[in-house]
């Protein structure tokens, strides 16, 4: 493996479970300055890809080839050679920031003491150091809040930030823009390229072509475990060999069709002078709307503006500081569902996911073969169901939810950003499943997206929250 000025590179990096390959043969180098970009389907192995190179895989797994890291080199197995390096020269943004940010840390501290203990700054420049990112991002109001009072959005953006305070000169990055607005998305592909101008190199793991565009760079498609294409971003995008990329590419959302509108009946749940405020800001103030069978509502707006807040209070899962929600007679509380925008917080995490499907299949007299039939449908393989909520890509485990969704008959589904995680090929059978099986049905739809061409496609009233 050539080492002359190189930061990082893999060379026949592969993953397995047993006997069986999870991921194959993936060779590539980046040098100060360069960035990579990995495209695929969900479950393709990007994230296991980082992983092996972080040293961090699950004890089940094993890595084989060899990682060059800063000069150092190592087989793919050998993590400990890795780990001395976390932090000040090879970092990690996971997919999930619950995953990436401490509970019982708030927001600021967490941050300065990043500075502090990984940087190397005195304690006063390591808080100012930290205010001046959180003010960046536009955190500084959430400064002094924990991880779990942020909204999805808001979350992404701390860890972003956290991942990036250390200084490492490698960064890998898994989803860093999903569920943000394009202003929060165009600032996180800055914060990356800012990595690169300081002679560092960044990895990207994206669903977001536009993301990919943005970057320009290497380009490397995944599919089941095996690179299908690579090379220069721009080339791959605009003029793809593989049959599988162009698809790709053609399933991007500006290119859906528009779904055809849907005949509303009757109405399903009501609302008057709804008020909601969070941590003493108000939300939404005085708000009355209806919903009817059929109706496709699109919510959108900045982060932390109260999409979600609506929707819980909607579901009657956060209480209304004024006004009051009605449904219909005749509907159980069970008729309203939520799709979780953070699908591992949806999942008890120590339960396989055949399991959870099954006691949901139980107690709404659902039978299986009917869940395995939407499973399918959703392109959800079997043998994923022996798996816990972890050990699956967040990609895999959205459609599940969204199975487990399925399999209640709901009568109103708020689905909040539940396609953020999914390539464009997922993304648009996943909508077409949700919104066949809520046609069959009559059902409503309230969905949260920053995605414009995804609105475009999918909604008939719009709602835009703004910031307060």
């Amino acid at each position: 493996m050539t080492t002359s000025s190189v930061l990082l590179a893999v060379e026949n990096l592969g993953v397995h479970a047993g006997a069986r390959p999870l991921l194959r043969d993936v060779s590539f180098s980046l040098r100060p300055g360069e960035v990579l970009t990995l495209l695929g389907e969900s479950g393709a192995g990007k994230s296991l890809l980082a992983q092996a190179v972080m040293g961090n895989l699950p004890a089940a797994l094993r890595a084989g080839g060899r990682v060059l890291l800063d000069g150092v080199e190592s087989r793919a197995e050998e993590a400990r050679a890795r780990r001395s390096l976390w932090g000040r020269t090879l970092a990690l943004l996971p997919q999930e920031p619950a995953l990436a940010l401490d509970p019982l840390m708030r927001i600021a501290p967490q941050l300065s003491e990043t500075h502090e203990l990984v940087r190397g700054a005195a304690f006063e420049e390591a808080e100012a150091a930290a205010a001046r990112d959180l003010d960046a991002a536009g955190l500084a109001a959430s400064a002094r809040r924990y991880a779990w009072e942020l909204s999805g959005g808001m979350a992404q953006r701390a860890a972003a930030t956290v991942a990036c305070a250390g200084g490492a000169r490698v960064l890998l990055a898994d989803e860093p823009t999903k569920g943000l607005d394009a202003h929060w998305r165009d600032h996180t592909v800055a914060m990356l390229q800012s990595v690169q101008r300081s002679g560092g190199c960044v990895l990207v793991i994206t669903h977001d072509l536009r993301v990919a565009r943005a970057l320009g760079g290497q380009l490397i498609v995944l599919r089941a475990g095996e690179v299908v294409e690579q090379g220069d971003a721009q080339t791959v995008l605009a003029s793809p060999r593989h049959a599988y990329t162009r698809r790709l590419v053609a399933a991007e959302p500006a290119h859906w069709p528009r779904r055809a509108t849907v005949a509303t009946g009757a109405p399903v749940l009501s609302a008057q002078g709804l008020s909601k405020g969070f941590g003493g800001k108000p939300l939404f103030d005085g708000l009355d709307l209806q919903i009817h069978a059929g109706d496709r509502f699109v919510l959108q707006g900045p982060s932390g503006t109260g999409k979600s807040t609506l929707g819980n209070v909607l579901l009657g899962l956060l209480p209304a500081d004024r006004g009051v929600v009605r449904r219909a007679e005749g509907l159980s509380s069970t008729a309203f569902q939520k799709l979780y925008q953070d699908p591992v917080g949806s999942f008890a995490p120590s339960v396989s996911l055949e399991s959870s499907l099954r006691d949901v299949a139980a107690r709404h007299r659902c039978a299986w073969p009917g869940v395995l039939q939407q499973l399918e449908r959703l392109g959800v393989p079997a043998d994923l169901l022996g798996r816990r909520p972890a050990e699956v890509s967040g990609g895999e485990l959205q459609r599940v939810a969204l199975a487990r969704v399925l399999t209640v008959r709901p009568a109103l589904v708020f689905a909040d950003e539940p396609t953020s995680r999914l390539d464009p090929l997922s993304q648009q059978e996943a909508m077409d499943v949700l919104l066949d099986a809520l046609d069959e049905r009559g059902a409503a739809l309230m969905l949260v997206t920053h995605d414009e061409d995804i609105a475009d496609a999918v909604g008939t009233t719009r709602w835009r929250f703004v910031q307060t």
